[in-house]
């Protein structure tokens, strides 16, 4: 069987589509060729606005999977196109899905895609849906990348760990001679981007410059990390469900000047994150940040300033690329779904027990 694969990866950012060609060959993968394709605008306003209820929903869930999967398979068509790789030297496509739910309280989570319609658009094998069968087994479907963060970053004598800083925010506990651990430690980019739409009129704040220019209330920081969310014991996820516009409205904004929130935006991202590697993963030597969050220096010196015994870096600096690692990591996902081996890690997600990820559409 070959060792190619493709990772498509769209997150609660709603940016687009991260798609990654690895070559397994040789462990833990190789980054071949990568391709980031935007979303449209109207594509995301109606992924968004299907993360709260509204009228016809199942028509407009359905019609949007659809479409997610012609953007998919664009984004798989010109990855392989741009690397010269043919179709068939490809053994399959690990894809992700686009969230709209996640409430693993209430037994489900819900990520459009479409797999079957992206087989048939791409001719080939297409492993999706990973999250269902883990939130099943009782877990949490979610965060599904630590065990690729163990394969690709844990290294004997370091006490690493990885954080994933997305829309949402992950990190994965990397102690040498102990089992991996991993949880949400709350919101990433998630309200960073959407304070800097409201009032910049752009998809984010570049570089952390707006926050930058701001200072952080430290009142507003507090009664916003006093939300029950940030002192639950691990196993844990979250998403837009918890973190969004209605979430903010609670903190009475208006008072403060914009740019003042956004530093404190910026500073409750990387609280949470310090806080949980502080409380969950305490004695880490390392802090390896890998995502969008890599590319907000405000937010990394935040984090430096918060974990002044942790070194704090980019996965890069262990070999990874920090735009990529989400991407492979569905790729390697879909990789252990054909090869029946368990994609999921029960001290992770709290599930009953490892379990095989996916639904697969064979080509």
């Amino acid at each position: 069987m070959s060792e190619l694969y493709v990772g498509l990866m769209s997150g609660t950012s709603l940016d687009g589509v991260d798609a990654a060609l690895v070559d397994f060959a040789t462990p833990p993968g190789r980054l071949v060729a990568s391709r980031f394709l935007p979303y449209p605008e109207d594509v995301r306003a109606e992924a968004l606005a299907l993360n709260t209820s509204g009228p016809d929903e199942l028509e407009r869930a359905a019609s949007l999977a659809n479409r997610l999967a012609e953007l998919y398979g664009q984004a798989a068509t010109e990855l392989l196109a741009g690397a010269g790789v043919r179709r068939e030297a490809v053994a399959a496509i690990g894809c992700h899905g686009q969230t709209v739910r996640h409430r693993p309280d209430r037994g489900f989570t819900l990520q459009l895609g479409n797999g079957a319609r992206l087989a048939e658009l791409t001719g080939l094998c297409v492993v999706a849906d990973f999250r269902a069968r883990d939130v099943a087994a009782g877990g949490q479907g979610a965060p599904l990348v630590p065990a690729f963060h163990a394969a690709c970053f844990a290294t004997p004598g370091t006490h690493r760990v990885v954080a994933n800083i997305g829309g949402i925010a992950n990190v994965t506990d990397l102690r040498p001679g102990a089992p991996v651990r991993g949880f949400d430690t709350g919101p990433g980019n998630v309200l960073i981007d959407a304070w800097a739409t409201r009032h910049l009129g752009a998809p984010c704040d570049e570089d952390g410059r707006w926050a930058a220019s701001g200072r952080v209330v430290d009142a507003l920081l507090g009664a916003m990390l006093a939300d029950p969310f940030f002192d639950l014991a691990p196993p844990k996820s979250t998403g837009r469900d918890d973190f969004n516009a209605a979430w903010l409205a609670r903190f009475g904004l208006a008072g403060h000047p914009p740019e003042n929130v956004q530093a404190t935006l910026t500073a409750l991202t990387a609280a949470a994150i310090a806080g949980a590697v502080e409380r969950f993963c305490g004695g880490a030597d390392e802090l390896l940040v890998c995502g969008g969050g890599v590319h907000n220096g405000q937010l990394m010196r935040e984090l430096a300033l918060r974990l002044p015994a942790t070194r704090v870096d980019t996965v890069g600096v262990a070999g990874g690329d920090p735009d990529w690692v989400e991407a492979m990591a569905f790729a390697w996902l879909a990789r252990r779904t054909l090869r029946g081996e368990p994609g999921s890690l029960p001290e992770v997600t709290g599930a009953r027990g490892a379990r095989v990820l996916g639904a697969i559409h064979p080509a």
